[in-house]
């Protein structure tokens, strides 16, 4: 079982380099940055995860998780690097492409692509997003990032997504390009996204039996697409505090068909990433034991 961390980082944090080289020096496989941009002063958006349904303050001062990784990336040889998640819709499609691709080669080809369509409307909406439009905006961005990523002459036209043939370099190391995750939580929806357009797919909280159901519906659904299903890699982001799953949970996540364990830092966006960080260090020791 493979065993990533996530962290929200802020000014607070510290520098995602050496938070970055202490998740890789304790084992852990992936070191991933989450993303939220701005957070308008008046919103009605309710957020489910907190007692009195309001954004919590943090998400406003996170760093951009591009700028982070690629300090990770000059600190570390080993660790993957991912973003959980990059909010795509709200970002220029072609800038994101040759940004991430810069970042893969000076990573050495380690970047894991995680992206969503978010889930705060008003947020989307500064950045002139439609909101009741935005999975079919982000599958438009996946299928234009990837033309970016390894056409010579790319082009695209979508309804949200269009440019005309251009040259745009540099091209990533991986190829023909970095995986792209999704990070859509809701299995009613998630695996017809997945299996149309993803590499992966890594929900939050997810249970073993909701992934047992939802994996080989998302592999028949890729295979009837004409997709190899078995490339297809499973991952569970799991927010609860503490010092992560137990090797019981771990091995019915592994039974249930899924590759990787995320386990989030709460801690790092109010104080130092490092010590959030090893925090989760027996996780990666429990895992030796799935």
């Amino acid at each position: 079982m493979k065993v990533g961390v996530s962290v929200f980082l802020t000014d607070k944090s510290g520098n995602p380099g050496e938070i970055a080289r202490t998740a890789e020096n304790l084992g852990f496989e992936s070191m991933w940055v989450a993303e939220h941009i701005a957070v308008p002063t008046h919103y009605t958006t309710y957020y489910p995860r907190s007692a009195d349904g309001k954004v919590p303050e943090f998400y406003a001062y996170l760093v951009d998780p591009l700028v982070a990784l690629a300090a990770a990336a000059q600190t570390t040889t080993t660790i993957r690097l991912g973003t959980a998640i990059y909010l795509l819709p709200q970002h220029d499609v072609i800038a994101t492409a040759k940004a991430t691709a810069t970042l893969d080669r000076y990573s050495n080809g380690r970047l894991i692509f995680g992206v969503g369509a978010g889930w705060f409307a008003e947020e989307a909406q500064l950045f002139g997003v439609q909101f009741k439009r935005r999975w079919h905006h982000l599958r438009e961005a996946v299928e234009a990032l990837r033309e970016l990523w390894s056409s010579d002459e790319p082009r695209y036209e979508g309804t949200f997504v269009k440019f005309p043939p251009i040259r745009i370099g540099p091209k990533p190391l991986q190829k023909p390009f970095p995986p792209i995750f999704l990070g859509a939580h809701d299995p009613r929806y998630a695996p017809k996204r997945v299996a149309r357009y993803a590499d992966g797919w890594f929900p939050a909280n997810l249970s073993p039996e909701q992934f047992a159901q939802a994996i080989p519906e998302i592999k028949r659904q890729a295979r009837d697409l004409g997709r190899d299903p078995e490339r297809l890699e499973f991952s569970v982001l799991l927010m609860a505090q503490g010092d992560g799953p137990s090797v019981d949970t771990m091995k019915r996540y592994q039974e249930a068909g899924v590759h990787r364990v995320i386990v989030l830092a709460w801690a790092a966006a109010s104080g130092s990433g490092v010590e959030a960080v090893k925090g989760l260090a027996p996780v990666v020791e429990r895992a030796q034991h799935v």
